[in-house]
């Protein structure tokens, strides 16, 4: 039989499943890659491809790694690169637009209890949707004793700005943040948790030290409010202060310090404009407006921030002091180099890649990985170049 080029067996064969399914996700083969910096040359070395818009990687003990792929798969990926089949026991997300599985984090208690975190977007009755966020136990082949610990209320139709990161303050408290649903207004109204930064104890409960704990017509959970899209978030280990990063609209993404009852203005102030016009959107009364809170940093142009990390205590490291976040539509990795906590500059990496990069953590030896979030998406490991002598 003559030779039959495989996409068109695959159109004249709909039906021959195994020849014509994507293929599997594989370790990753290409050589190591360099790229230059300014503290130095970056060595870039692929973990693993194939992956489906990866959006989150969580780093296990053994080497390993678990990542989330947004149209609701997650995989374990051994410390040589090998990457399992989809892992039962996931919750069933709602796959449209911005949604789909998000976040995943390791339970500060993980070495003894193998619990994960996940946040995704959940849907809800008549195709709406909303932020929500569980716990479960890992396996060797799946999760098990799933428990949805937080569901953004109401649920909304429309497929955007679900957000969302989870973060551990180190107290008995995690942080999770989400977006609000594109429906601006709800970022002001804390009857409703949209636009809103919530923090829960690791039970689920709510904290009574929680800013609104006792108010009356408020939702108890929210830490603070006035948020747009949060898609960054993580703890300085130097200080224990959380950091988050957001969307703004056409400009105007930003870096906040979220502090508790604060308001950080979303849509009322914002560096940002309307996407179709070019102007300020009419919720918009300027940037600055008492008893809201200006950004910490903002880009005039926005980069799209998604997924941020601190590397921090590792002195022999050229990138030691940084704060690394990934850039979507900006198609490369930020560095800010940090003093104590003042931004003094700013470098953008890998952008020779052509990617979108949606994550970015920290391992416990200074290398940094990252995912790139496309059809055929990456890890990869980062080796930043030492520290002068």
């Amino acid at each position: 039989m003559r030779h039959i080029p495989r996409i068109l067996f695959c159109l004249a064969f709909p039906l021959a499943l195994n020849a014509c399914a994507r293929p599997a996700p594989a370790a990753g083969t290409a050589a190591p890659q360099t790229e230059a910096s300014k503290a130095g040359e970056l060595r870039i070395e692929t973990v693993a491809t194939g992956l489906d818009h990866p959006w989150a990687v969580a780093l296990l003990p053994d080497g390993g790694f678990l990542v989330t792929e947004r149209p609701g798969r997650l995989r374990r990926i051994s410390a040589d690169g090998q990457v399992s089949p989809p892992l039962a026991g996931v919750p069933a997300v709602f796959a449209e637009g911005q949604g789909g599985l998000l976040d995943v984090a390791l339970d500060p208690g993980f070495a003894g209890n193998k619990r994960i975190w996940l946040s995704y977007a959940e849907p809800g009755e008549d195709g709406t949707a909303g932020t929500a966020a569980a716990t479960s136990t890992l396996g060797d082949a799946g999760l098990s004793d799933l428990r949805v610990v937080y569901r953004q209320t109401p649920k909304l139709k429309g497929p955007n700005h679900f957000g969302s990161r989870i973060a551990f303050d180190g107290k008995g408290h995690v942080f999770i943040s989400q977006g609000e649903r594109n429906q601006k207004e709800l970022a002001q109204d804390l009857e409703v948790l949209q636009g809103k930064l919530v923090r829960l104890n690791l039970d689920g409960t709510l904290p009574a030290d929680n800013p609104f704990a006792d108010g009356a017509g408020v939702r108890r959970a929210i830490w603070s409010y006035g948020h747009r899209n949060m898609q960054g978030l993580a703890v300085d280990p130097r200080t224990g202060r959380l950091w988050q990063s957001e969307h703004g609209p056409r400009g105007g993404d930003e870096i906040n310090r979220p502090e508790a009852g604060k308001n950080y203005g979303w849509p009322v102030i914002s560096d940002g404009m309307d996407y179709l016009t070019n102007r300020p959107y009419p919720e918009t009364h300027g940037r600055e407006a008492p008893g809201m809170e200006r950004p910490y940093h903002v880009w005039p142009k926005s980069p799209a921030l998604s997924g941020m990390a601190f590397l921090v205590g590792h002195p022999d490291s050229a990138w030691n002091d940084s704060l690394l976040l990934g850039a979507l539509a900006g198609q490369s990795l930020i560095r800010l180099t940090l003093d104590g906590e003042r931004i003094v500059s700013e470098e953008r990496l890998l952008t020779d890649l052509g990617s979108r990069i949606r994550d970015v953590r920290v391992g416990k030896d200074g290398k940094v990985y990252v995912l790139t979030d496309e059809r055929d998406g990456k890890l990869l490991r980062l080796v930043p170049p030492a520290a002068a002598k």
